[in-house]
């Protein structure tokens, strides 16, 4: 038997999936039915969830880098999901060179991109959504958020083309994150037309300003052979400060762990056995909340974009419970099994599963109904603005290579020294050699708050805006965090001390050499503002033109801070 190169790859990828080493001579061996091993979930108990979060409207395979910084500080340190590379591996007992180290982790990245293929796509997803819920009839789809935001074509359609795939994949119930940034109305609008009778929207966390009135529904109830079972949503608690305050300025919301309590008693005397908590928290937060809220028997966790292969069991007053984060871009898909008896949880099993374009099938209905939504833009997504000869990735702590280009568009079309972009997690990865489309541009910037801006910051307000981002980032207690990464940072340098008190973490930071001085301003460039009323140039406009005068992007300089007491640290592979 011959291989072609490609047919190779493809046997070498079956193969790693099931967790086999990538001896050539045992790939050819093991490859018939690999795919179907690594996707063979047994059924077990008679209660399951499939959870899938912080998808951002990717519809179509993609690469994704996982993390080689993350930092957990405090209680955080050297504990999931503050693990990266190595430790990581080794702390979930996966094998190095597999395609589930792939998967979880950032080593060797470009080179297992090219040999394991994309991740993710709806239609991927869908397959293996049906392969499991063969087994799973009872099995609810759960959707952790995030879901809404994050690509052009759902930037172009206000929504629609997510809202319509997520009926499509069948999805039960969501919790709310990024939605929210497509204005109050137009989430209400959804949740009370296209989501009526279909998928759940529940969040017990957001109130109205004025009478305090729950805006949607907290829990729902269903039936699973015979077990009663509570979803409670979670919205992110932090939207407002994260998120334009404008975009839903009559709604509260934060953490708000005794309404949870009373939630979770309430679903209980209704006759509920089995709890989960769909949260869009982020997973330290998740992970104290876990410590003291009682009878909550798993959360189903985002936000943070952790890709945790195996659960944390966090001891509580009523027992423990099991606190999951299943990673983002359609990338995983999480299963979850209860056995319950006599009222009781008795037993689980989680699984985490990569979705590997390669080893699922496309579901012929939903890729169907992608070409369709993405028809209308096909030549606008399509177009080649530049090729890149950079592996080009977001996630991580500190600048990535994606954000680097955008500092450094902002720096030269701005005009100006410095240049500020936000921290998020999402944003697809290139590989070196592929061509930057305006798609996969618009994958880091699709946003309703897309302005650019020029402003002059003396080097105290520079400190001060840095300082508070470090302390969103790097609070010891995780009720004070929000979520995302430091702001990304181009044309200045400076050290950071993690571990040190609020206002003393970010220090020495100079321009071309010179130290920035307090009382002197400074030219600052930046996007995404909060603020209401702020006019600019869209992002993507100022990007692309730099992208097609370049035509070639190389030799970009990543401008990662110095880090100053984290040796050691297992969240730090830098």
């Amino acid at each position: 038997m011959s291989f072609s190169r490609r047919e190779f790859l493809q046997v070498l990828a079956v193969a790693s999936a099931t967790g086999m080493a990538l001896d050539h001579q045992d790939v050819l061996a093991a490859a018939p039915g690999a795919s179907e091993r690594l996707y063979d979930v047994p059924r077990f108990g008679n209660v399951s969830f499939l959870h899938f979060t912080d998808c951002h409207a990717q519809l179509q395979p993609i690469h994704f880098r996982e993390p080689s910084v993350n930092i957990g500080v405090a209680d955080a340190l050297g504990r999931a999901p503050h693990l990266v590379g190595e430790k990581l591996l080794k702390h979930f007992n996966i094998r190095p060179g597999t395609a589930q180290a792939h998967a979880f982790s950032y080593l060797d990245f470009s080179q297992a991109a090219r040999t394991y293929g994309k991740v993710g796509g709806f239609a991927h997803l869908a397959s293996l959504i049906k392969q499991l819920k063969a087994s799973r009839p009872h099995a609810l789809l759960l959707d952790g958020g995030d879901t809404w935001q994050g690509s052009a074509t759902s930037l172009w359609t206000n929504a629609q083309d997510m809202v319509d795939a997520c009926k499509l994949l069948g999805v039960n119930m969501m919790t709310p994150h990024w939605e929210f940034t497509f204005g109050a109305k137009r989430v209400q609008e959804i949740v009370e037309k296209d989501f009526k009778g279909q998928i759940e929207f529940l969040a017990q966390n957001v109130k109205t300003t004025d009478f305090e009135d729950l805006v949607f529904k907290p829990y729902a109830l269903r039936e699973m052979n015979g077990v009663q079972v509570a979803v409670i949503g979670q919205a992110f608690p932090y939207t407002p400060i994260a998120n334009p305050r404008y975009m839903v300025p009559d709604w509260t919301f934060g953490v708000q762990d005794e309404h949870m309590q009373k939630v979770v008693d309430e679903a209980r005397a209704k006759g509920a056995q089995v709890v989960v908590v769909l949260s869009h928290n982020g997973m330290d937060v998740d992970i104290k909340m876990a410590s003291r809220v009682r009878g909550i028997d798993a959360i189903l966790g985002g936000h943070t974009h952790d890709g945790m292969p195996a659960p944390t069991v966090v001891k509580n007053g009523g027992g423990q419970t099991l606190v999951t984060n299943a990673g983002s871009n359609s990338k995983f898909l999480g299963v979850l099994d209860f056995d319950v008896r006599d009222g009781q949880v008795r037993d689980f099993r989680y699984k985490l599963l990569p979705v590997f374009a390669n080893l699922l099938p496309a579901d012929a209905q939903m890729q169907a109904f992608i070409d369709g939504v993405r028809a209308p833009y096909k030549d606008r997504l399509g177009e080649k603005l530049a090729v890149t000869e950079e592996l080009l990735y977001r996630r991580g702590n500190f600048n990535g290579s994606w954000d680097q280009l955008i500092c450094d568009a902002l720096m030269e079309r701005k005009g100006a020294e410095i240049a500020f972009s936000p921290g998020v997690r999402w944003g697809t990865s290139l590989l070196p050699g592929d061509t930057i489309t305006y798609e996969a541009m618009m994958d880091q910037m699709a946003m309703t708050y897309p302005a650019t801006t020029l402003n002059e910051f003396s080097g105290e307000q520079i400190k001060t805006i840095l300082e508070d981002v470090a302390d969103n980032l790097f609070n010891p207690d995780p009720y004070y965090q929000q979520g995302g990464d430091m702001v990304r940072v181009g044309g200045m340098q400076y050290t950071i001390a993690p571990t040190a008190a609020m206002g003393q973490r970010i220090q020495n930071m100079t321009l071309k050499g010179k130290p920035i001085e307090a009382g002197k301003t400074y030219k600052v460039a930046g996007w995404a503002s909060v603020q209401e009323g702020v006019k600019g140039e869209p992002i993507w406009d100022l990007v692309s033109g730099y992208l097609r005068d370049r035509k070639v992007i190389k030799g970009v300089k990543i401008n990662a801070p110095r880090l100053v007491g984290m040796q050691g640290n297992p969240g730090l592979a830098m």
